[in-house]
């Protein structure tokens, strides 16, 4: 599954999933740029792993709600690793705050979409220029996505949906030269949920899964390597359950 001389860009790869997809791109022989925003230690240490394991990475701060940022992000690779991108990997996104329809303003309804949906946008309008044929998106969406979320979710479920409706979209306007695809997680092992879900709700969803357990970033950069390899060659339009057998779509 080598992705030898490729050149590859993980968005929100300071942390958890995004994270450990740059470091596995990496294992494969690609050339890795890392976008973060928050997260500047995970993507300084990323960077020194990957250097010192004797591959090549980067990593830029941006923030992916701006086009600017996102622009920076592909010109900024292009300058240090050649004038084609080969894989995309957008890990950026995340829920920002539970809120119901009553307590939702309009301002926190239109940044999740930014950060979720619109990121998603900015990265492929800066980045397709630029990939060659064969070359591989792959966006993390959600089982939110397919299921709505849990309370107080709604915006980033919606968001989430119009992910996995972008990726067959894309995957039809950009063929066959580029394969679009999108990993739809269940419950991972990640700051989102150490924030957002309750523990009790965590050990309850891990013991009604079939597998018993939560997932780790690790399992979903497993499957973001495989999509971005020539290995998933007549993949593409495909929304990828990953969640242990909590949900069969």
């Amino acid at each position: 599954m080598t992705l030898k001389g490729k050149t590859a860009i993980v968005t929100g790869g300071g942390r958890d999933i995004g994270r450990a997809c740059a470091l596995r791109l990496a294992e494969e022989g690609a050339k890795v740029a890392i976008n973060y925003h928050a997260s500047g230690d995970g993507a300084e240490s990323a960077v020194d792993e990957i250097i010192a394991n004797g591959g090549e990475a980067f990593s830029l701060k941006g923030d992916l709600t701006k086009m600017e940022d996102a622009q920076k992000l592909a010109d900024e690779t292009l300058s240090r690793f050649g004038p084609e991108i080969h894989a995309l990997v957008h890990a950026t996104g995340g829920l920002v705050a539970r809120k119901t329809v009553g307590e939702m303003q309009e301002d926190l309804w239109n940044h999740v979409m930014s950060l979720n949906a619109t990121s998603l946008f900015r990265m492929i309008k800066v980045v397709e220029p630029h990939m060659p044929d064969g070359s591989s998106i792959v966006s993390f969406a959600s089982q939110a996505g397919r299921d709505g979320g849990g309370p107080g979710a709604v915006a980033y479920g919606a968001s989430k949906g119009a992910m996995m409706t972008m990726t067959r979209g894309y995957a039809k306007e950009l063929g066959p030269r580029i394969r679009v695809n999108a990993i739809c997680p269940g419950m991972i092992d990640t700051d989102f949920h150490n924030i957002f879900t309750k523990d009790e709700v965590r050990k309850h969803v891990a013991n009604i899964t079939p597998l018993k357990r939560e997932g780790l970033p690790i399992d979903t950069a497993n499957l973001a390597v495989f999509l971005s390899s020539d290995q998933a060659a007549f993949m593409t339009g495909a929304c990828v359950d990953i969640n242990g057998g909590t949900l069969f779509s």
